[in-house]
């Protein structure tokens, strides 16, 4: 298995706007997404590096497993 890192964050946006997520607000240096059938927003700060924690968080709330999200990082 693939160690999860940090990534940047325009790279995260396009995961999760592969996963149909639209984007909603930003408000300082946090974007928020969101898709129909979350219970609450996805949010990521526009740091230069996401940490692990970060992305690891929102892809629970996505309900996606750390093998999927490599699968779609390999087709963006």
């Amino acid at each position: 298995m693939t160690r999860l890192t940090p990534i940047h964050w325009k790279k995260f946006e396009k995961v999760l706007l592969f996963l149909g997520c639209r984007f909603v607000r930003e408000k300082g240096d946090h974007r928020v997404y969101w898709r129909e059938d979350l219970k609450r927003p996805i949010v990521i700060p526009r740091d230069a590096q996401l940490p692990r924690f970060v992305i690891r968080n929102n892809l629970r709330l996505l309900s996606i497993k750390i093998e999927e999200y490599f699968e779609i990082l390999k087709r963006i």
